[in-house]
């Protein structure tokens, strides 16, 4: 794994038993206990994740809000402070070249997260599309650990957090732990109630021990962050989304301001060719992606994402499908070889009692 990107954890993640990966290019814990009892770990208690690989961005000036809105089809100049707002980063055809959360710091200054694999194409799109803003990549300086899991608000009161001046959901504060400064949001990819830490990577292994220090707390892998994504609906980058999928048809048109204008607009006010939609199985087999969406004979639809759900105790996939071709609590089969899986489609999320937004 020489040719891969390591987070400052990578050294602590083998210390504790993890099994390390390639994912975006970067060498990652999938597991320690392993995935299940993982996943288990953060519906009911409380789990560590080492997010290190996303891409930090920050874009400042006086026109930054305008100009990422030439960009995103979601505004960023009306977004008030302290808030962060999901969104897209779109190529002229609307096919999504990145999903991205974006943070406003201050009226001239906007912090921005990104996936992994896509870090480097994202970075490049920001210089080219910004007129005057500028831009600066902290991805390599910067370490994220996300704490997710409904004991979530002990651990941060152990932490020495005063809890009732944290975050809401979906907004973020700049703030310290034991002196070292980091940016604090109330967001999460699991639906449990948590928070996600930025700070610089000087700072990792303290901030890895502080908290692993407090009750109840475990590290988790991308094998359990997916579970608990999948479970919740969320779409994973080059599963749900690509540069072949529009935001409209991935279920996020409630998010898109089609009022003002933005690289790839165009294409979004044409109909879906497609939807995606959840469909729960009957047995704990599941579906791989890829795999061929039948009504009866007739193919209507591709898996892209498909797993054991651990929280449910059945498999659950989503999958793109002609719009029309299956309705709510409609039957359908997933290819799954010599044989087909039943199944059912369900409205999102599969997992339902979450506690993100308590």
């Amino acid at each position: 794994m020489a040719d891969l990107k390591s987070t400052a954890f990578e050294q602590l993640h083998i210390d504790a038993g993890a099994r390390m990966v390639e994912f975006g290019g970067w060498n990652m814990p999938v597991q320690y206990d392993g995935i299940i009892a993982e996943h288990n770990h953060t519906r009911e208690q409380v789990s560590l994740f080492d997010c290190s690989h996303m891409g930090q961005f920050r874009v400042k000036g006086p026109n930054a809000g305008t100009e990422l809105d030439a960009i995103l089809p979601r505004c960023a100049a009306n977004q008030k402070h302290g808030s962060c707002r999901y969104n897209f980063i779109l190529n002229e055809s609307g096919g999504v070249l990145d999903d991205l959360i974006v943070y406003r710091l201050n009226d001239d200054e906007f912090y921005i997260v990104v996936n992994a694999g896509t870090c480097e194409g994202d970075a490049a799109w920001f210089k080219q599309h910004l007129k005057t803003a500028e831009f600066i990549d902290e991805s390599a300086s910067t370490s994220k650990l996300d704490i997710q899991g409904p004991e979530t608000m002990a651990v941060m009161k152990e932490l020495g957090f005063d809890t009732e001046l944290l975050p809401g959901y979906f907004k973020f504060i700049e703030t310290e732990l034991d002196g070292m400064p980091l940016l604090l949001s109330r967001t999460g990819y699991t639906g449990e109630l948590g928070f996600e830490l930025y700070f610089h990577s000087d700072q990792s292994e303290a901030v890895w021990a502080k908290i692993m220090g407090c009750s109840h707390v475990k590290p988790a892998g991308l094998g359990a962050r997916d579970t608990l994504r999948l479970e919740m609906g969320y779409p994973l980058y080059g599963h749900e989304m690509n540069t072949e999928t529009s935001p409209i048809e991935a279920g996020f048109k409630m998010m898109v301001d089609l009022e003002h204008e933005f690289i790839g607009r165009e294409p979004l006010l044409e109909v879906p060719k497609k939807i995606l939609v959840g469909l729960q199985l009957e047995s704990r087999r599941a579906a791989r992606e890829g795999a061929d969406v039948y009504v009866g004979d007739k193919v209507v639809g591709q898996v892209t994402s498909g797993s054991l759900a651990p929280s449910l105790g059945v498999a659950v996939a989503m999958a793109y499908i002609i719009p029309g071709s299956i309705v709510l609590d409609q039957k359908a089969e997933l290819d799954a070889g010599r044989t087909r899986l039943a199944a059912e489609r369900v409205k999102l999320p599969f997992y339902k009692n979450g506690t993100a937004r308590k």
